[in-house]
């Protein structure tokens, strides 16, 4: 392990971290390289020491991503000296619970997504983060109250607290296009919805194919309908109105739902806006749907997707070269903001410890960001973190998507009851595209549905 020399308190954590047999090296060399925050880290550094403490973390993060979290730990367990052991599992889930259940839960589980954490919470399976750290996430993170919104759930007695700490997230509202194919066209990136909408007219009227969708997904087939609409809803509503939805506080037939899933119908129903048209959307498998960007001539001017899409991109695309991406714009005429819809995982303490808590104290310092930042696959709303220390242009240009965003929300479908998310949603999108039902009937099928579980 290569490390500068330091003084103090700062130099005999990191020299204590070297010399354990089970410290991992340092991807980067601490006070090296200016992309990154280290004053922050080295503040961290004297103010904790945690030499003899074990810190036991368990989350769904395995390969390469194992790999990552644990370059990030190894910075907390050299500037703390207590020893971090990470086990991830692609059966989280269930293991949590049980492990919950069998009091030998680890310190800190890393949830996929909300609703499990708040059932754990509700089971008194969690610890509250405090009021400090939700006032730290409301400063920090862009958007700051929608973070502290999606981590706070009721205990045993109802009581709200913050339980999640959200980091590594994922952005879905993204709209994939050619630049060499928009500026042979004459066309521009379009700044407002009513932008998007005049754009996608142009494109029809001057014999072009304006957008690529697929909903194809064996099984799964609808979900990516899903995301347009929940794209919608955030556009076209209120917050407030969106997690109504989302909990079933307001029916999913409301006027509100059946508007976002009509706008949805604008762009999949015409099939002048589709390649291969409208019927063609619901066969057409997501992962082949982006193609018609990369033909000559195109057969389709934009793809609405998120992040991970670029995987099924013919092999070699250079993201900001070949091919390239813009946020999926907000209604002006709304005036509700600049909404992000996306994913992400949040880390809650599932066995008080002190290290647990000193922990979540490293997850506010830059570094703990910068670090997977820097190496591949992580995004983070945290306005503190360097975007200088992006491993790539395309990384750093969706980061600013996501910290220029006003608010931020969860997909809608992750968080509804499995039947109804996973099952009923995407078939009622399936059905409204191809033409078997108008918005009413499919949301009202899908309500049905829910007062069915209940």
């Amino acid at each position: 392990m290569q490390l500068i020399a330091m003084a103090g308190p700062v130099a005999a954590a990191l020299t204590l971290a070297a010399g354990a047999a089970h410290a991992q090296g340092l991807v980067f060399t601490p006070g090296e390289d200016d992309r990154f925050s280290w004053p922050s880290y080295e503040t961290f550094a004297e103010s904790h020491d945690l030499s003899g403490q074990t810190l036991d973390i368990s989350g769904v993060w395995t390969g390469p991503d194992k790999d990552l979290v644990e370059s990030v730990l190894a910075y907390f367990e050299a500037a703390t000296g207590a020893r971090v052991r990470y086990s991830g599992s692609e059966s989280f889930e269930q293991d949590i619970v049980i492990a919950a259940q069998a009091g030998s839960a680890p310190n800190i589980a890393v949830f996929p997504q909300p609703g499990l954490a708040a059932d754990m919470a509700r089971r008194g399976f969690l610890s509250p983060l405090g009021a400090d750290t939700a006032d730290w996430v409301r400063a920090n993170y862009a958007a700051g109250e929608s973070w502290v919104d999606l981590g706070t759930y009721e205990d045993e007695t109802g009581a709200e607290a913050l339980y999640g700490f959200f980091y590594k997230i994922d952005v879905k509202s993204l709209v994939w296009y050619v630049p060499d194919a928009f500026s042979e066209a004459g066309y521009e990136v379009p700044d407002t919805l009513e932008d998007l909408k005049a754009l996608t007219e142009r494109i029809a009227e001057e014999g072009g194919t304006p957008w690529c969708i697929g909903l194809g997904s064996g099984a799964a087939t609808g979900w990516p309908a899903t995301d347009w609409v929940e794209d919608l809803m955030l556009r076209r509503e209120a917050p407030g109105t969106y997690d109504a939805w989302v909990s079933h506080e307001i029916p999913f037939n409301d006027p509100a739902v059946v508007g976002a899933i009509e706008d949805y119908g604008w762009f999949a129903r015409n099939d002048a806006y589709v390649e291969g048209g409208s019927q063609a959307v619901a066969t057409t498998d997501f992962r082949e749907s982006p193609a018609g960007l990369f033909t000559f001539p195109p057969g389709c001017y934009m793809h609405r997707q998120a992040s991970f899409i670029d995987t099924y991109f013919p092999e070699g695309s250079e993201i900001g070269l070949d091919v390239d991406f813009f946020y999926f714009p907000a209604y002006a005429e709304r005036d509700l903001g600049r909404p992000v819809l996306g994913a992400g995982t949040l880390w809650a303490i599932t066995r008080e410890s002190e290290a647990a808590h000193v922990f979540i104290d490293f997850l506010k310092t830059p570094i703990a960001h910068e670090v997977w930042m820097a190496q591949s696959g992580f995004l983070t709303p945290f306005t503190g973190a360097s975007p200088e220390a992006y491993a790539t242009d395309s990384m750093r240009a969706q980061g600013e998507i996501l910290t220029s965003a006003t608010i931020f929300r969860f997909d809608g479908s992750d968080l509804m009851p499995g039947e109804i998310g996973a099952d009923a949603f995407w078939k009622g999108m399936v059905a409204y595209t191809t033409g078997r039902s108008d918005a009413e009937t499919a949301a009202q099928e899908i309500e049905r549905r829910w007062n069915a579980i209940r």
